[in-house]
């Protein structure tokens, strides 16, 4: 089994360490820092984001900058807030099941459907930073768009298409969950994370072609799958997008994940909500969804660091500022430590 992982690591450029993945793209990086003259060059791509929505920018702060009714109802829940407090908000705005997740961050750390009332109340007494409580929305489909747009503009670029699909395994009438996840490709590299979090399932046995989730959070790093969508990609879809990113004149490169009742709704401008916006620290999710080589992907992603130079510098030209690099390396050693607890937070905490 240790081999057989070996060689499904090797030749699945995709489960590579973030690290090693853009290891042959830095001198770009470093490019347009030296071109920018700042270590921060991005920060003025989304200027009314906090360090231009790269790391560390708070949830809430960006759905003001949504349409109204294009995300879903949330509420913020500070750290160490009375849970009587919590109740309060619940008994005025939400039903079970609904969505809690921290307000700044990452991965899918620590995002939960909570259905009871236990699990709130645990989650809120482990929980040592910000939260966001937020309804479920139940729309089947959850799709990403990486999207940008140049100031100035009315019309920006689609770069990106694709659909995520959750972390699932299937029953076969006889294997129970833990063998199940130890057979899977997609899991055996995260079943020190998957048997903590399913502890009270590990001995369940599936009917055969019974599926179970094994992650709510449709997040790459959490083992879900991208199915490229390029092919719907047309100029419907990207009016409801430039619509969206001009609302607040705000919103120029990054990443939006949305739910939607259909593809065909969403180019509609109808039945969708959009679940996160990810501002220039996204990464474009088409480059694990459509086949590409390990080579192919660093291309695209080399493309996309220009283009956020480009936006990042037009903005710049129109008044925005760079980050210091202190006021930077702030951000950057404070979202460290914050993201490190959340991790180690998270794979204590079972899931739904």
């Amino acid at each position: 089994m240790q081999l057989n992982n070996i060689l499904y690591k090797i030749s699945h450029w995709e489960s590579w360490d973030w690290r090693i993945k853009y290891i042959p793209i830095v001198p770009v990086w470093a490019w347009n820092c030296v071109r920018a003259r700042s270590f921060w060059f991005f920060t003025p791509s989304n200027p009314k984001l906090a360090f231009g929505g790269f790391e560390g920018v708070t949830k809430m702060s960006i759905y003001e900058h949504l349409p109204p009714g294009s995300y879903p109802k949330s509420s913020l829940v500070k750290a160490g807030q009375p849970y009587v407090e919590v109740e309060q908000i619940l008994a005025q705005r939400y039903s079970y099941p609904f969505v809690v997740k921290p307000d700044v961050g990452r991965m899918g750390f620590m995002f939960r459907i909570i259905r009871k009332p236990e699990d709130l109340e645990a989650y809120h007494n482990l929980m040592p930073v910000d939260y966001i409580i937020q309804e479920y929305i139940e729309y089947p489909l959850e799709v990403s768009v990486f999207y940008y747009r140049f100031p100035g503009d009315k019309r920006g670029t689609i770069t990106g298409f694709i659909r995520k699909e959750f972390l699932e395994i299937t029953g076969d009438g006889k294997s129970t969950v833990e063998e199940l996840m130890a057979a899977s490709a997609r899991v055996c590299f995260r079943l020190d994370e998957m048997r903590a979090k399913h502890a009270d399932k590990l001995d369940m046995v599936l009917q055969k072609g019974e599926t179970f989730c094994l992650s709510y959070a449709l997040n790459l790093s959490r083992g879900c799958s991208l199915i490229s969508l390029e092919t719907e990609k047309d100029e419907r879809l990207l009016k409801v997008f430039d619509e969206l990113s001009s609302y607040s004149d705000t919103l120029y490169y990054g990443r939006y994940d949305i739910k939607c009742a259909s593809i065909e709704d969403l180019k509609a401008g109808k039945n969708f909500s959009i679940i996160e916006y990810n501002g220039c620290g996204a990464e474009p999710h088409h480059v694990y969804g459509n086949g590409n080589t390990f080579a192919q992907a660093c291309l695209i992603l080399a493309r996309h660091w220009n283009i956020l130079y480009q936006v990042a510098r037009s903005n710049y030209k129109r008044g925005a500022k760079y980050d210091s690099f202190r006021k930077g390396w702030k951000t950057m050693s404070g979202c460290r430590r914050h993201f490190a607890r959340l991790r180690n937070l998270d794979a204590q905490f079972p899931d739904s």
